[in-house]
C-alpha cells in the first residue's frame, strides 16, 4: 500500500517567493532628504523676496516701517494709486512697445544669422560667434555718456527708438547664440529632403527648419524680453521725460504724496505690477523653455 507525500519547496522556489513584487527602477531612485531641505531652501531664498515685496505693497502709513510678516491691515490702496498715476501708464506703455519691438527684431535678424553659422561652411566661425559673444561683455555704462552725446546731436535723446537701438546691441548677441546651438541641432537631411522636392533655401528654412525651431525661439523670446523689461542704466540716461521713460525708470522717480511720506508702498506695488506678466509668462511657456535651453545637451 503506496502513501502519498507532500512535495516540499525547493530552495530555489523559495527564494523566489520572498522576491519583490516589483524591482525600483532606475529613474525611481529614492532622493536623500538633505536634497529636499536643500530644495526647500532655494525655493525660500528665492521666493521670500518676492513675498516680502507682496507684502510691503499691501501696507499703507506706519505699518511700512513695521518688519511684521503679515500685514495688520491689509489694504489694496497702493496699486488703486499706481493705476491712477497716468505717467506709470504711460511707462507701461513705453516698456511694453520697446520690449515687444526688441524682441521681434532680434528674433528677426538673430535667426538668419545663426542659421548661417550653422549650416554654412565657413572658416573661423568659432571665431565669429566669440565676436559676436565679445558685445555682451562691454558694461552698459562704458556706452552709456558716449550715447548720451551721440543721441542729442542725431535727435534719438529721450525717444523710444533711442532706446530700441542700443537695447537690440546687447539683445542680438544672446539671441544669435541660443539659436545657433539649437539649430546645429536639426538634421540637415530634413532640408535635404525639402530641395529635393523643389524647395529654395529660404522656403526650406521658412517651412522646414523655423517650425522646428519653435521651442529654441520661444526661449530666446522670453530671454530677450525679460532682460528688456528690465534694463534700467541705459532707459535712465537716454531719457529725460515721461513720455519715453519705461518702467523701470518711472517706478524710480515716484514720490510720496508730501514730503515726509514714504512712496515704499507704491513702489512695492508697482514692482508687483510689472513682475506678475513676467512670471505669467514663464509659467505658460514653461515646457518650450525647458525643451528649447536642453536643446543640444545631448545628442541622439
Amino acid at each position: 500500500m503506496s502513501t502519498l507525500t507532500a512535495e516540499r519547496p525547493t530552495p530555489e522556489l523559495a527564494t523566489c517567493a520572498k522576491a519583490p513584487k516589483r524591482r525600483r527602477l532606475r529613474g525611481e531612485a529614492k532622493l536623500h532628504p538633505m536634497v529636499w531641505v536643500f530644495v526647500v531652501a532655494v525655493m525660500g531664498f528665492s521666493l521670500i523676496p518676492f513675498y516680502w515685496l507682496v507684502n510691503t505693497s499691501l501696507k499703507k502709513g506706519a505699518s511700512l516701517s513695521q518688519g511684521e510678516l503679515f500685514p495688520s491691515q491689509p489694504t489694496l490702496e497702493n496699486y488703486l494709486v499706481v493705476f491712477q498715476n497716468s505717467e506709470f501708464l504711460l511707462a507701461l506703455r513705453n516698456s511694453v512697445i520697446i520690449a515687444v519691438v526688441t524682441t521681434t527684431v532680434a528674433l528677426v535678424f538673430a535667426s538668419f544669422a545663426a542659421y548661417a553659422l550653422a549650416r554654412l561652411k565657413m572658416r573661423r566661425k568659432a571665431m565669429i560667434l566669440t565676436l559676436i559673444l565679445s558685445v555682451t561683455t562691454f558694461p552698459a555704462i562704458a556706452i552709456a555718456a558716449p550715447m548720451f552725446s551721440i543721441w542729442r546731436e542725431i535727435g534719438l535723446y529721450d525717444t523710444l527708438l533711442g532706446l530700441i537701438i542700443p537695447k537690440l546691441t546687447f539683445a542680438l548677441p544672446l539671441a544669435i547664440y541660443t539659436l545657433t546651438s539649437f539649430f546645429k541641432e536639426i538634421p540637415r537631411e530634413l532640408e535635404e529632403s525639402a530641395y529635393m522636392d523643389g524647395a529654395t533655401p529660404f522656403t526650406a528654412f521658412r517651412k522646414v527648419i523655423l517650425p522646428l525651431a519653435v521651442p529654441g525661439l520661444a526661449t530666446t523670446a522670453i530671454l530677450v524680453f525679460i532682460s528688456v523689461w528690465n534694463e534700467f542704466l541705459l532707459a535712465v540716461t537716454l531719457t529725460t521725460s515721461p513720455e519715453a521713460r519705461p518702467v523701470p525708470v518711472a517706478i524710480a522717480f515716484f514720490s510720496g504724496t508730501s514730503e515726509f511720506d514714504q512712496p515704499l508702498g507704491t513702489i512695492s506695488a508697482a514692482s508687483v505690477i510689472i513682475t506678475v506678466p513676467l512670471v505669467i509668462l514663464v509659467l505658460l511657456c514653461q515646457k518650450r523653455i525647458v525643451s528649447g535651453m536642453t536643446a543640444g545637451a545631448v545628442k541622439g
